[in-house]
Order: structure tokens, then C-alpha cells, then sequence
């Protein structure tokens, strides 16, 4: 038997526009913090986002699509909402 590589995943090609789901504790200002973090790193975004409260209420979820200009933007936005306290969990 001959052993195969898996495929390498997908090269995303820069720049491009890149959805983030962002999903914390519900907080009233939850939606203002994700955009101040988004902003910092990506100046041009809109502040267009989507916020949807999970069924209990305990949680909170904020989608946006930003102008994705390389790798090292979009880690250091994972780095800051992982070093927040805030965010459970960035899709």
C-alpha cells in the first residue's frame, strides 16, 4: 500500500472579504466592544454586524465581513479577542 499525503487546505488569497463569527457572555455593550477590536486592525470596516443572543440569553454572537489584507492581520484580531476575557470563541 502506498501512503498518500492529505491535501494541503485551501490558500485564502489576499485581500479578500473574511466573515468572523465572534460568540461571548451577552453583555449590552458586547456589540461595540467587537467592533472596537474589528476597527483596530481593519480601519475600513463598516460597523455593519449581525448580532443574534443564543437561546438561553447567556450568550451573545456577532458576525461581520472584513477587507482581510494578510495572515498577520487576521491573527493579531484572534490574538487580541483571545487576550480580551470576553470571547469564547471566534469562527
Amino acid at each position: 500500500m502506498s501512503q498518500s499525503t492529505p491535501p494541503e487546505p485551501p490558500k485564502i488569497v489576499f485581500p479578500c472579504d473574511y466573515p468572523i463569527k465572534i460568540i461571548g457572555d451577552a453583555a449590552p455593550d458586547y456589540k461595540d466592544f467587537v467592533c472596537r477590536v474589528i476597527l483596530k486592525h481593519a480601519p475600513d470596516f463598516d460597523g455593519n454586524a449581525i448580532v443574534k443572543d443564543s437561546r438561553n440569553g447567556k450568550y451573545m454572537s456577532v458576525n461581520v465581513t472584513i477587507r482581510a489584507t494578510g495572515e498577520d492581520q487576521l491573527k493579531a484580531l484572534f490574538e487580541d479577542f483571545k487576550a480580551s476575557g470576553r470571547v469564547s470563541m471566534v469562527l
